[in-house]
């Protein structure tokens, strides 16, 4: 009699991630019950990290008297204004080296000149330009992020699939139209993950503009802090940034999830 044929499992995922829903949680919460039980058992001498339940408290505390919210709001201003400014630019500067052999040529070199640049360094030339008010902490988050979205925006356009921009032309698109349906939406993947990077990078722009000159705002909470070697109001501070890491990077996910379903 003839075998019965087995089914062949399928085998093309083609390497697709799959959501694994808590598994962050619970490696967070298990680093900090370690955490906790090292400062708690000597293990981890009080002068090096504080308790995490002591830092919580101190969150708790913040949150209580308002100053959470004091120095909270003017950070996100700043780093929503500097980051909209050096983002948007990036984009339209990244889309045309893309686009356009002259505008590459001239301004790659210019892109490759400023961005091993430390923007940290910078900072005292843009008091002297902008002021030690407002205007020097929007352009050095904008000159910060602006470098980075410039280099992945390019980067997103050369890498898109020439095979479909010669299929658009040979169906006779416009160029106008081979941009806006196949161009842009095929380097939207690359200029999203840049995102996550411009913005990490505003953040640590914002902390070094902020402890210069500024009276509120989450970097010079943090001097502050450090000033008084206050180990848990420090620490307070780095979980807020780590916090708003967490949350545009969410926010990044979220809008590529939208954007960017038709890969699934």
């Amino acid at each position: 009699m003839p075998e019965t044929a087995r089914p062949v499992p399928f085998r093309g995922g083609g390497f697709r991630p799959v959501s694994k829903r808590g598994t962050g949680v619970v490696v967070f919460v298990l680093l900090l019950a370690i955490l906790e039980w090292g400062t708690r058992t000597g293990w981890i001498t009080s002068l090096t990290l504080p308790r995490p339940s002591d830092v919580a408290a101190t969150l708790i505390d913040l949150a209580r008297s308002g100053l959470l919210w004091t120095h909270l709001g003017p950070s996100l201003s700043r780093l929503l204004v500097g980051s909209i400014l050096g983002i948007s630019a990036g984009i339209g500067v990244g889309v045309l080296i893309g686009l356009f052999s002259y505008v590459r040529a001239g301004l790659i070199p210019l892109v490759a000149a400023l961005f091993p640049i430390p923007k940290i360094a910078l900072l005292p030339l843009f008091v002297i330009w902008f002021g030690i008010d407002e205007g020097s902490k929007y352009a050095l988050i904008a000159l910060g992020t602006f470098t980075p979205t410039v280099v992945s925006t390019y980067g997103a356009v050369d890498n898109v699939d020439r095979t479909l921009v010669r299929m658009g032309q040979s169906f006779g698109l416009s160029w106008l139209s081979i941009v806006r349906k196949i161009v842009l939406p095929g380097a939207l993947p690359g200029i999203l993950s840049g995102l996550r990077v411009s913005i990490a990078i505003g953040i640590i722009l914002l902390v070094a503009a902020e402890m210069l000159g500024a009276e509120y705002g989450i970097g010079a909470y943090i001097l502050q802090a450090g000033s008084l070697y206050d180990l848990e109001r420090l620490f307070a501070g780095v979980v807020i940034l780590s916090t708003l890491g967490v949350v545009t990077s969410w926010a990044i996910g979220r809008i590529e999830a939208r954007l960017l379903g038709w890969r699934a």
